[in-house]
């Protein structure tokens, strides 16, 4: 995503590039949850739906539900304000 130069000073860019690793992070956590609710399902699936395993999968999907949208959005926002400074020529 951004990266912000060591000599970058531009408070915007700067800002931009801590939202980012945030968003990485966040990203990371909720595709984290999805990959546990698939799992989980998976192996509930293969032993008769025991009650913990589709505790666990709920749960991380509903995690994922909630936690995935928003840095996909802010992500796309990040990329599209980059696409536009480097068309203006600002970076």
């Amino acid at each position: 995503m951004v990266s912000a130069p060591a000599g970058d000073h531009d408070p915007v860019r700067l800002r931009r590039a801590r939202i980012a690793r945030l968003v990485r992070g966040a990203k990371r956590v909720g595709y984290l949850a999805l990959g546990v609710a698939v799992v989980a399902f998976g192996v509930a699936a293969a032993t008769d739906f025991p009650a913990a395993l589709v505790d666990v999968s709920v749960t991380a999907l509903v995690a994922a539900c909630l936690v995935l949208p928003v840095p996909i959005v802010v992500g796309y926002g990040i990329r599209a304000a980059e696409r536009e400074d480097s068309q203006q020529g600002y970076g």
